[in-house]
């Protein structure tokens, strides 16, 4: 069974700081779910919203600084 949709309007995005502030690198995340981590396209805003669990987003990080 899927879990509901979290609710996305409101959301403050910020730039990821792994997108350099390249033209075509542009990742943003949102905070202030406490299970998910909602990530999109900054150059398509309105595009569509990769919604992640917290612990596996921690854990993507985690990989990607080491």
């Amino acid at each position: 069974m899927r879990s509901p949709s979290p609710d996305l309007s409101g959301l403050t995005w910020r730039k990821s700081s792994y997108s350099n502030g390249g033209a075509n690198n542009c990742v943003e995340v949102a905070d202030g779910l406490p299970s998910v981590v909602p990530v999109r396209d900054s150059k398509a805003v309105a595009g569509p919203v990769l919604v992640v669990p917290a612990g596996a987003w921690a854990a993507f990080v985690a990989a990607v600084k080491g």
